[in-house]
């Protein structure tokens, strides 16, 4: 079994939990609360911001120019592609994208995300850990999608199931390439190198869950005091 292959098997349980916590089930059925929808774009604004920044530092740690003219059109379609999954939920709350983002968000689970992708860019030289932190973002996106899509229970008459069809398709290259990273990268890596790269994949997908319930429960900072 590949190494990719691999990682998203171990994956699989994780993506379930996903797929049945409220966030996603709320945007199956149609019924995301409002505020849990402002609250998530608000907050993946400010992670796509650092996920571009990520981007930035692989290109240094790859030798193919294709493989550099790749991860700087995977920044261009953070900054401009993803944007269409963005206003289709911006729709659905009635409001102005450019408007509701506006208001900035820096939850605790979303900076746990961030540093531990930037972590794996700084702290590691082999690329195959900083692809690990990031793989699951893709992944998740287009496993849940793709499942929604033969889920009887998606309601397709909400503005929501749009979001579904966009992930369903627009994660297919990332993914594809991702894989391919991931198994040349980890050929000469030890059994606990390959350990430690799925640890980093499998952490990442729990982000990927904290992220969409701290935005279902609109998580803040708890500082005490008065």
């Amino acid at each position: 079994m590949l190494f990719s292959e691999a990682l998203k098997k171990e994956s699989q349980h994780i993506i379930d939990d996903i797929y049945n916590d409220p966030f996603i089930q709320g945007m199956l059925q149609g019924d995301l609360p409002i505020d849990a929808t402002k609250f998530y774009l608000r907050a993946d604004a400010s992670y796509l911001k650092e996920f571009a920044n990520i981007y930035a530092l692989l290109i240094p740690k790859v030798n193919k120019l294709e493989d550099v003219k790749f991860l700087v059109e995977q920044i261009q379609f953070i900054v401009e592609g993803e944007v269409e999954a963005h206003e289709i939920l911006a729709e659905y709350v009635g409001e102005n994208y450019d408007n509701i983002v506006s208001e900035k968000v820096w939850p605790p689970s979303g900076d746990h995300y961030i540093k531990h992708m930037y972590f794996n860019a700084y702290a590691k030289e082999n690329a195959a850990y900083t692809i690990a932190a990031m793989a699951p973002c893709p992944y998740v996106y287009q496993a849940i999608a793709q499942r929604a899509l033969q889920d009887k229970q998606l309601n397709r008459n909400s503005i929501l199931a749009k979001w579904f069809d966009f992930y369903s398709t627009e994660m297919d290259e990332l993914v594809d390439v991702f894989d391919k990273f991931l198994n040349k990268l980890t050929e000469a890596c030890t059994v606990d190198e390959k350990h430690e790269i799925k640890m980093c994949f499998l952490q990442s997908t729990i982000h990927e869950r904290n992220f969409f319930n701290m935005s279902y429960i609109e998580e803040d900072w708890l500082y005490g005091g008065e």
